[in-house]
């Protein structure tokens, strides 16, 4: 159990370690922090745009980091606010065309990266590896959620 923890949480680590790297190399070109990268995919993905409390939830990220990005998205012209029930606070964000096209270009960026992460693997293995990734999220997420930790063994009291 614990060589399974160790080598899930060390490649964990490093694949963000690698990311954060590669994240941070695109994005230095616009500008912008590596952080920076994951808003924008996700505001790619999301043509209807999402709210900042949104992005942050979509991200897992903490709702003052997303007000930071946004506030340098929208002042190097990359998001609008589109304000339909008169709040700020439950504005969309959407990409203007200078933010699409530099969103285009990360994801080229962010393909390139993923193909040579996963290079060696067949379509089926990265299908049962997402999987499993998805489900081991999933999976602490609940456990997080459920603000307890159930053991199976009392530590001893000594």
């Amino acid at each position: 159990m614990i060589d399974r923890f160790e080598r899930l949480s060390g490649s964990v680590l490093q694949i963000s370690h690698y990311w954060h790297k590669i994240a941070d190399e695109v994005m230095e070109r616009y500008g912008l922090k590596g952080p920076h990268a994951v808003y924008l995919m996700e505001l790619f993905r999301r043509s209807e745009g999402a709210t900042a409390v949104e992005l942050a939830e979509f991200c897992a990220r903490d709702k003052s980091d997303v007000s930071r990005a946004v506030a340098s998205f929208m002042q190097k012209g990359l998001i609008v606010k589109s304000i339909a029930s008169g709040s700020h606070y439950r504005a969309r964000l959407l990409l203007t065309d200078l933010g699409l096209k530099i969103a285009k270009e990360i994801q080229v960026d962010v393909n390139t990266a993923v193909s040579s992460g996963s290079k060696g693997m067949t379509m089926e293995e990265l299908e049962h590896f997402y999987d499993a990734l998805e489900l081991i999220c999933a999976n602490l997420r609940n456990l997080v959620e459920s603000g307890t930790m159930h053991r199976s063994v009392a530590p001893d009291k000594e």
